[in-house]
């Protein structure tokens, strides 16, 4: 998103530390990292830093921020919300899940793609061009980005908006009030349910571990 706040700590950098290893070790050509998590975790703090590192052993990572592709305007989406209720509305249908896909084909395929880029100065939705020749991953972050089709690695970072509640006062993205508590809880539950998808998971302390329940690992195991 343009204007957007990256709130970069040494535990970002600690954790990609620890994940780097793991895409290397799991890499194909095309691959695809998620990153899932609440409002103000740091899922786009820890893909900045990890396409960065990857960037360092000569390997192209572009971030994709899934937030850019809600079906709702910015400037209309609260109006949206409230008319048809927070919990009907909130959640996985929010995102234009065609086009989404459409841009990671492109991606797969090495195309030119058009994608959406909010501004969040203006509440406007730009659109982003991107030469994907030569990209050698990509790392979607946002708050449902693990359940994304066709993602090789998925990060679930486990800090709930209870804890993230002074990043999100900080990056300002949006007013704190009641409706904004009652989207975050509806979130909270649509990404919860995510968890069991995820093969590494981040602690509210940000330590790393397996998933033992990821088809990943079972599979490497065996």
């Amino acid at each position: 998103m343009l204007g957007d706040v990256l709130l970069i700590t040494e535990k970002h950098e600690n954790a990609a530390k620890l994940i780097v290893p793991y895409i290397l070790e799991n890499r194909k050509d095309k691959f695809i990292i998620a990153i899932s998590g609440e409002s103000g975790s740091g899922k786009t703090e820890l893909a900045h830093v990890i396409a960065k590192m990857l960037r360092k052993v000569n390997i192209i990572c572009k971030p994709v921020h899934i937030d850019n592709y809600y079906r709702i305007l910015p400037l209309l989406r609260t109006e949206w919300r409230l008319k048809n209720g927070i919990r009907e509305s909130v959640g996985l249908k929010e995102y234009d899940w065609d086009a989404i896909n459409q841009n990671i084909e492109d991606f797969k395929q090495n195309r030119v793609s058009t994608m959406p880029c909010v501004d969040l100065v203006t509440e406007q939705v730009d659109q982003l061009t991107t030469d994907f020749n030569g990209v050698d991953m990509i790392i979607i972050d946002g708050l449902y980005a693990i359940n994304t089709p066709g993602v090789n690695l998925r990060i679930f970072i486990e800090l709930t908006y209870h804890e993230t509640k002074k990043a999100q006062i900080v990056r300002g993205k949006e007013p704190q009030n009641e409706y904004r508590m009652q989207v975050l809880e509806q979130e909270h539950q649509v990404v919860q349910s995510l968890r069991s998808k995820a093969d590494l998971l981040i602690n509210k302390e940000y330590q790393l571990s397996e998933n033992p329940d990821s088809g990943l690992f079972s599979a490497i195991k065996k």
